[in-house]
C-alpha cells in the first residue's frame, strides 16, 4: 500500500513539474530587438482573475520596463499581443512608458480579455497614426467608479485617453448593481466618441436631500417631520424638510406563512 501511494505521489510530481516547465513563469521581450535593445519587457505569468464576458476572461500580468539606453524615454506607446500554444492571437493590450531615464525601470499590471490561455506574447510600438484617443465615458446613473482595464480612472462623466486594442471598462456605485462594458478601440478610431453605461437596477432606496446629498439605504418609516432610514446597518433620522424626494425600489412580497391559522379562543 505505501508503495503504490508512492508511486502515486511520483506521478503526480512529475506531472506537475510537466505543466510548470510547459508554461512559461515569467518572459522577456527586447524593443525594438535583441541586437540593439532600447527596453525590455518583463511579465510574470498571467493570472485568471476569474469571471467572464461572453467567450473572453480577465487576465493581468506584472510587467518591469527597464530602459537599456543611454537616453531618457520620454514617451512611449505599445501593443502587447498575447498567443495561446498554436500561436493564435487571443488578446492584446496597450501600455505607455513616459519619462523613463537611463537605467531606470518602472512596474506595473497589464490587464486584458483574453479568449484562451496565454502563452507567448508580443511588443508592437504603436505607430503615429497608432496613437491613443480620447473619449467620454459616462454612465446612468452619474458618479460611478470607473476602472480601465482594472485601473482606477475617476468618476463618471470621465475623459479618458486610451490606445487601441481591447479593453475593460467597470463601473461601480453603491446601491447599483456593478457592470462590465467590453471596448475594443481600431487604428483608425478617432477622439471625440463617447461611451455610455446604465448600471443594473438600484438595490436601495434613494433618498435625495435638497442640498444634493443622496443617501442609499432602506427607508425604515415616515414619523411626523422625521424621515428614518437605515444606512449601513444605522437608523438615520432626517428632518422630512431637508428631503426633495424619495424613489422607492420594488421589493418582493414576504412568501405567506405555511403556518395554519390561529384556532379562535372559546
Amino acid at each position: 500500500m505505501q508503495k503504490s501511494l508512492s508511486i502515486t505521489l511520483a506521478v503526480l510530481f512529475l506531472i506537475s513539474m510537466r505543466a510548470l516547465a510547459a508554461e512559461p513563469q515569467q518572459q522577456v521581450v527586447l524593443w525594438p530587438n535583441a541586437e540593439h535593445p532600447v527596453l525590455r519587457f518583463t511579465f510574470s505569468r498571467f493570472k485568471d482573475l476569474g469571471g467572464s464576458v461572453g467567450s473572453q476572461r480577465p487576465f493581468v500580468t506584472d510587467t518591469t520596463v527597464e530602459n537599456l539606453s543611454d537616453k531618457l524615454i520620454s514617451s512611449e506607446r505599445f501593443t502587447l499581443y498575447v498567443f495561446d500554444r498554436k500561436q493564435i492571437r487571443i488578446g492584446e493590450a496597450w501600455m505607455a512608458v513616459s519619462n523613463l531615464g537611463p537605467g531606470q525601470a518602472v512596474k506595473f499590471q497589464t490587464s486584458m480579455m483574453v479568449s484562451g490561455t496565454p502563452f507567448t506574447v508580443q511588443v508592437v510600438a504603436l505607430s503615429a497614426t497608432q496613437k491613443a484617443i480620447t473619449l467620454t465615458v459616462n454612465s446612468v446613473p452619474q458618479g460611478a467608479l470607473l476602472k480601465v482595464d482594472d485601473v482606477e480612472a475617476g468618476t463618471t462623466p470621465r475623459l479618458i485617453s486610451i490606445g487601441p486594442g481591447k479593453h475593460r471598462l467597470s463601473f461601480s456605485k453603491d446601491g447599483f448593481r456593478a457592470g462590465v462594458f467590453p471596448l475594443e478601440i481600431g487604428a483608425s478610431d478617432v477622439s471625440g466618441g463617447s461611451v455610455s453605461f446604465e448600471l443594473g437596477a438600484a438595490q436601495f432606496d434613494t433618498i435625495e436631500l435638497r442640498d444634493g446629498t443622496v443617501l442609499n439605504g432602506d427607508l425604515n418609516s415616515v414619523e411626523g417631520m422625521d424621515v428614518v432610514v437605515r444606512v449601513g446597518g444605522e437608523l438615520q433620522r432626517i428632518d422630512r424638510n431637508k428631503v426633495k424626494r424619495i424613489l422607492l425600489v420594488e421589493r418582493e412580497a414576504p412568501e405567506p406563512s405555511s403556518l395554519p391559522p390561529a384556532e379562535p379562543k372559546q
